[in-house]
């Protein structure tokens, strides 16, 4: 979504957990691990250092809006509040109703997840530029390095 027409809400292909106001917006092919990461990031304890539990916005659609303040993830309202767990099927989770988009994650193979990022990756929503982070979703610390970018990372202001 490099350039949608001007301030219209769009759904994308993706999952959202917040940490506190803040989110992120999970991408990957289908099958990838995307609701399976958020899962985990919500069942994990706060990081020694992060108030914040994880929480669920929104698994498979995240609607983007974009506002004064930034970009906002919702989820569309027929499944707000449902995940996707393989092998038990769709699961009623408490979930954020909206928070500011501040990371991407991108799920990729764990070989093209770089030792030490030298590029700065961004992807673009409108005219604002969202970090990415690459992360292999099955590794076991996948969750934890996922909040841990999440609560490093500032939520992009919308230009003026």
């Amino acid at each position: 979504m490099s350039n949608p027409r001007a301030n219209t809400p769009e759904s994308v292909h993706a999952t959202a957990v917040a940490l506190g106001d803040k989110s992120v917006l999970i991408r990957g092919p289908s099958g990838s691990g995307k609701s399976d990461l958020a899962l985990r990031c919500i069942a994990a304890a706060p990081l020694a250092h992060v108030a914040d539990r994880a929480e669920l916005v929104s698994d498979d659609q995240v609607n983007l809006s974009r506002t004064a303040k930034g970009i906002e993830t919702t989820a569309p309202p027929t499944i707000a509040g449902k995940i996707e767990v393989r092998g038990l099927g769709i699961v009623e989770l408490p979930y954020r109703a909206s928070a500011h988009l501040a990371l991407v994650v991108e799920i990729v193979p764990a070989e093209d997840v770089p030792r030490y990022p030298l590029d700065h990756l961004t992807a673009v929503f409108w005219d604002i530029e969202v970090p990415v982070v690459r992360l292999a979703a099955f590794e076991a610390s996948a969750p934890v390095k996922l909040l841990l970018a999440l609560h490093a990372a500032a939520v992009p202001l919308t230009p003026p």
